[in-house]
């Protein structure tokens, strides 16, 4: 059984998609382009937490639509990503100091 996307769902989770990978493109391309550690260590922290959160908000789209309720599954991950993914960045900054 295959279902279809409907339109009103399919385009804004294909934008939010681009911007997604884009970002944690950006945050990639900021690490390798960056000289300081200092440097370094925030944009990747903050182009890849972004674009985690945009895949996640285009998850929630299509999954939401597909199954004609409101899913929220993701909402969690989001919240664990959000408060897990500084406490690295924190440590190796203080590290670094």
């Amino acid at each position: 059984m295959i279902e279809t996307l409907p339109l009103w769902a399919s385009i804004p989770a294909s934008i939010l998609l681009v911007l997604g990978g884009l970002l944690a493109l950006t945050g990639s391309a900021g690490l390798l382009r960056f000289r300081t550690f200092y440097a370094r260590i925030h944009a990747p922290t903050l182009g890849n937490t972004m674009g985690c959160g945009c895949v996640l908000a285009a998850s929630i789209l299509v999954f939401s639509a597909l199954s004609s309720r409101p899913v929220f599954h993701e909402v969690i991950i989001t919240l664990l990503l959000i408060v897990s993914s500084p406490v690295p960045a924190m440590l190796l900054l203080g590290a670094a100091v």
